[in-house]
């Protein structure tokens, strides 16, 4: 089931096969807000045991971190409630998963509308504004009112994947938010590690080179026909970036011995890829030398304590 907001004091749930209560209209938002959150503790206790049947029959490699119900707003759609669609996501072994309705069986985890390499992509959590549309009353209640504002919706987040395409997802509670947060971190930094290295062709002045981020080493280029080592330099020595939002890149990184920068400039097919996959290997390092580092950099978990 799905439970979707649909005013500050009504709501609706939807069966899996699209059947609806009608909208639930409430004398209040806190009613509404009350029962909104016991009805999505309830479908999320579900969707966890659900999780846990998966979970037998994966491997240790393939195991699903975390899954559930959102909304999806429609590509170039404004922020209308008619212009998001529900949708099922599924963190899963390396991959993010978009489904219309649940996996069931084995098989419909290859029926996925799209599916996405954990590595290469980027959790986004959106800011989002209060003003005199139809959340205020619900998010004052929730005692929300301390935010910066991209978003009308409250709870908004993007995965951003390959090619500068991004999908734009909403949830109904901040404690929902604040999981799929935490979770997608967890399920890049599990998958970086599984992986340990990731290779992608590029070129430079006409030459095809070899580029490779690795969990342990850092970053690596070579020629791909003489498989030699051009350079190499540790996640430490990199010390800014910068793009042409095309297909090229700059990194700059600091040579050990001479303690000057030096610019390495490399051309890609999937620039978007890569760029994610580079901040999925340096966040999932950091990670690993600094436990508290995932709760520092969260800019979801303080809906916890408000939802």
């Amino acid at each position: 089931m799905d439970c979707s907001r649909t005013e500050s004091s009504a709501f609706e749930v939807l069966a899996l096969d699209g059947t609806s209560t009608g909208v639930l209209q409430f004398s209040t938002a806190q009613d509404c807000a009350e029962w909104l959150r016991a009805i999505s503790a309830n479908i999320s206790d579900l969707t966890l045991q659900h999780m846990k049947m998966a979970n037998k029959c994966c491997s240790p490699c393939d195991q699903v971190v975390h899954m559930g119900w959102v909304n999806e707003r429609l590509q170039g759609a404004d922020d209308t409630s008619q212009n998001f669609r529900s949708k099922f996501l599924a963190l899963k072994g390396s991959s993010f998963y978009i489904f219309s309705t649940p996996p069931v069986s084995t098989l419909d985890w290859g029926r996925a509308e799209r599916a996405y390499n954990l590595c290469e992509v980027l959790f986004k959590v959106h800011k989002f504004w209060l003003s005199d549309n139809y959340w205020l009353q619900a998010n004052l209640y929730l005692g929300l009112h301390d935010f910066d504002c991209e978003d009308p919706r409250p709870y908004c987040f993007s995965v951003l994947v390959g090619h500068g395409r991004s999908h734009v997802f909403s949830v109904e509670l901040g404690s929902e938010l604040a999981v799929w947060e935490k979770s997608f971190q967890r399920a890049t930094f599990m998958e970086v590690q599984r992986t340990g290295s990731k290779t992608y062709l590029c070129s430079w002045q006409g030459e095809t080179l070899c580029f490779t981020v690795d969990f342990a080493l850092g970053f690596t280029c070579f020629d791909s026909k003489t498989k030699n080592v051009l350079w190499r330099f540790k996640f430490s020595q990199l010390k800014g970036s910068s793009d042409d939002g095309k297909t090229r890149v700059k990194l700059l990184f600091q040579n050990p011995d001479t303690k000057q920068i030096e610019t390495k400039e490399l051309e890609f097919q999937d620039l978007t890829a890569v760029l994610h996959c580079i901040h999925s290997f340096i966040a999932a390092k950091v990670a690993s030398l600094d436990p508290g580092f995932v709760d520092s950099q969260s800019m979801a978990r303080r809906y916890l304590c408000n939802s």
